[in-house]
């Protein structure tokens, strides 16, 4: 059970704990293993691990750039909101960012709960007339030889960005490299850095 808190959202957490309990849907252990999952198994992390595996096997790579749904197969990642899942992959000449610009569509599977910003109508709009303006206001500078490439999601496909890997990585293993992913840089409007050299 999570601790007690005087904030809005945690109290009605609470409540509704407390109901499913009292109701017997549901007891400590199940709750306690429902949010021990959604903190280590599911979100950002679950796109990471594809895409540090990628980063470390070139026959995972080309077989994910082909089927996400496969790739998230083969790490036991599941999810119906991600029957197909396109991966695009950022090079020296090419960035790939994402957007839905019809609702707020989202491989939930692998990146976790959409942030506030994705679902707001100016990034919807404005990703799409203006992105290398937008991405600058991410923090992503980007040269004007590297071409951007805009991928709206919909609800029959959603996309996940395979970023670039960074330079003096190549002794990290596959859960440090997973560790430097964020969930910015799978949406396209973030870079990942080598943490080591920070």
């Amino acid at each position: 059970m999570s601790k007690k808190s005087d904030h809005p959202q945690a109290l009605r957490t609470e409540a509704l704990e407390t109901l499913l309990i009292q109701k017997g849907i549901l007891n400590t252990q199940q709750i306690d293993a429902i949010v021990k999952s959604y903190e280590e198994n599911v979100g950002p992390m679950a796109g990471a691990q594809m895409v540090a595996r990628a980063w470390v096997d070139p026959k995972f790579k080309s077989a994910m750039l082909k089927d996400g749904k496969w790739a998230m197969s083969q790490l036991g990642i599941k999810g119906a909101e991600a029957q197909h899942l396109e991966i695009v992959e950022n090079t020296a000449r090419i960035h790939n960012v994402v957007v839905c610009t019809l609702c707020s569509c989202y491989p939930w599977a692998v990146l976790g709960l959409p942030p506030n910003w994705y679902k707001q109508p100016a990034y919807r709009s404005r990703i799409v007339k203006e992105p290398r303006t937008v991405l600058g206001e991410f923090g992503v500078s980007l040269g004007e030889d590297v071409e951007i490439r805009v991928w709206d999601s919909s609800a029959e496909v959603r996309y996940l960005v395979l970023p670039q890997r960074p330079s003096g990585t190549e002794n990290l293993k596959e859960s440090e490299l997973a560790r430097l992913v964020s969930r910015d840089a799978m949406i396209g409007v973030g870079i990942v850095k080598n943490s080591q050299y920070r």
